[in-house]
């Protein structure tokens, strides 16, 4: 896939979405769809995956343009870069009727185009709704404006239909050229092959067990030099703790660890926790973190000192 092969792409999305959809899976090397049966409960990995809506006695039949299980819905629309008035134009010059060819449904960057992709979301919530009850939900939804970007959503509960940005509300929108980027791509392989990978709480998780296991293996180091190092580490996680929770600004204790994480700042290290955790004790502003702190009760930042780490123990 390339961004010059689908800039140009225009008309109903039927034309298109099918073969821009099978050069996306070409492109993050995942398998492309199976072909759909005249069974929609052995449809796992399809295009046109029928849904049955029930409204009272009547039921009418839907179909998600890519459908997963347990993975994602996605549905595609198709703007345009052409304004319908030049359209026009275009056809009265040419001495042809004023009805035009379809272009797309809005042109992209206008208020009608943003209405045009809230409002395939809203249908992608509806097939997730009508999906069977015994289909594992999806923990994705998708919403493509082909050849042009692709919206991610995400409901890692699993249940209801509460999808919301993802990864946050300022980058869930991936335009084409960001595919270019392979973080993206293994995003998206990862949507498509394992979603749960995804749920920042596993991550959370998973980063919580490693640094418990370094941090008793740097307790276990600093024992043996002979000092008590479990005040200093206990320091060390109340202050990453109120950086999640919002005590001090977000990624200010992380950023300066990484700042003295440099070889030729390390030997600071002890100075600048020092300086913090004196300032967290009586309040006040804080250089490394540059943030006026409040004072934090319990004495467990009174008297801070922070221990000389070998170059071994501070990366």
């Amino acid at each position: 896939m390339t961004y010059s092969r689908w800039k140009p792409a225009g008309g109903a999305e039927r034309a298109n979405y099918g073969l821009f959809l099978q050069d996306l899976c070409d492109l993050i090397y995942v398998s492309r769809p199976d072909p759909t049966t005249d069974n929609p409960a052995q449809d796992a990995y399809v295009l046109e995956r029928a849904v049955t809506f029930s409204e009272g006695a009547k039921a009418s039949t839907g179909r998600i343009d890519l459908y997963k299980r347990g993975c994602f819905v996605l549905e595609a629309k198709q703007g345009t870069e052409s304004p319908d008035q030049q359209q026009k134009v275009d056809r009265a010059e040419l001495g042809l009727s004023p009805e035009k060819r379809r272009k797309g449904h809005a042109l992209r960057g206008t208020p009608k185009w943003e209405q045009m992709m809230q409002a395939t979301r809203q249908q992608a919530l509806d097939y997730v709704r009508a999906l069977p009850a015994n289909e594992p939900r999806p923990l994705f939804l998708l919403v493509a404006d082909v050849g042009y970007c692709i919206d991610v959503y995400s409901n890692f509960a699993g249940v209801g239909d509460s999808f919301v940005p993802f990864p946050d509300q300022n980058r869930y929108r991936l335009s084409l050229s960001k595919l270019d980027n392979e973080e993206t791509r293994a995003m998206l392989r990862l949507i498509f092959t394992d979603p749960r990978e995804l749920d920042p709480s596993r991550q959370a998780a998973r980063v919580t067990r490693e640094l418990a296991g370094y941090l008793a293996s740097l307790s276990a180091q600093l024992e043996k030099a002979g000092h008590a190092p479990d005040r200093v580490l206990m320091r060390c996680l109340f202050t990453m703790f109120s950086e999640d929770v919002g005590l001090i600004p977000k990624e200010s204790f992380t950023g300066m660890l990484h700042q003295y994480a440099q070889p030729d700042l390390r030997e600071f290290l002890p100075d600048a926790l020092q300086t913090l955790w004196r300032t967290m004790d009586t309040d006040g502003f804080s250089p490394d973190l540059k943030a006026r702190l409040r004072k934090f009760n319990g004495k467990l930042f009174h008297e801070a000192t922070a221990l000389p780490l070998t170059l071994a123990q501070k990366v």
